[in-house]
């Protein structure tokens, strides 16, 4: 239901490449059943792009291997609709420059920017504790607790400054680019997940098989990032009222259980 979104976030992607050597496949995968006439609205305007119909909300990781599926490629990128690549910046050229210097890297996020320029989170350490409370986050907490800002602080790496290349546990499946080895081993998006923590699930299994995940500072994508869990405050409300904070609620449990004593860091810590 954002085809304004999905519309600019293609052209921006268009531009980004038109004078790159690379080939590439945009697709769009569609879970609200083409509500908005996306589909109409790239037959005209972007008729190479691919459009898939899923029949409905498959989920966010599902959608993705739709589109992962579509076209076999070195390198596979989840790109959120609610994304901006800036202008003259070679994002994707780049991106596919750095893997193929570090081959044996499974997949890198970009730095992320919120619209007004400011760093956004989107590189993440697998910490036992704050992924236990990370839920508090959906339900605002840490704007009331002092304890689970300091907690969920060590989660979002905010004592990193983000300026720097470097390994990390996990990235932040707003933008996330994924070698085409790594699908071949351990597969794609856990489907489980309906959303959230789908992108933390893939990265915890890249690093058990021995791909590390990279976080590089200097190519950048602009991103909304619109935190739909955390619309309604208070637990009670936010869960009765709020479908997707039980959806991510739903996921964390999922999570939880699944590596259920196997939580440990991968990336160095310091």
């Amino acid at each position: 239901k954002m085809k304004d979104d999905i519309l600019r976030a293609i052209a921006s992607v268009l531009a980004d490449t038109k004078n790159e050597q690379y080939k590439v496949q945009i697709t769009v995968t569609d879970n609200t059943h083409n509500v908005d006439g996306i589909k109409e609205a790239l037959a005209t305007q972007f008729p190479m792009v691919k459009y898939f119909d899923n029949g409905g909300n498959i989920g966010f990781g599902a959608g993705n291997n739709v589109g992962f599926k579509a076209t076999p490629a070195r390198y596979y990128f989840a790109l959120n609709r609610d994304t901006i690549i800036p202008e003259n910046t070679r994002v994707i050229g780049r991106m596919i420059e750095f893997m193929d210097a570090h081959p044996r890297v499974g997949a890198m996020g970009p730095k992320l920017l919120n619209m007004d320029d400011t760093v956004q989170s989107s590189c993440y350490r697998f910490d036992l504790k704050s992924i236990l409370i990370k839920p508090l986050k959906q339900l605002q907490w840490d704007k009331k607790y002092a304890w689970v800002r300091r907690t969920l602080k060590r989660l979002h790496m905010e004592d990193f400054d983000h300026n720097s290349t470097r390994p990390v546990d996990w990235v932040l499946g707003a933008a996330l680019v994924v070698r085409h080895e790594v699908t071949q081993e351990i597969g794609w998006f856990d489907e489980r997940y309906l959303a959230y923590l789908e992108d933390c699930d893939w990265c915890h299994t890249m690093w058990e098989h021995g791909w590390p995940v990279y976080y590089v500072h200097d190519i950048i994508i602009k991103h909304t990032h619109i935190r739909a869990s955390a619309k309604v405050p208070g637990v009670w409300r936010a869960l009765v009222r709020n479908k997707t904070a039980r959806i991510h609620l739903n996921s964390w449990c999922k999570y939880l259980w699944k590596w259920r004593g196997n939580h440990k860091y991968y990336a160095p810590i310091a």
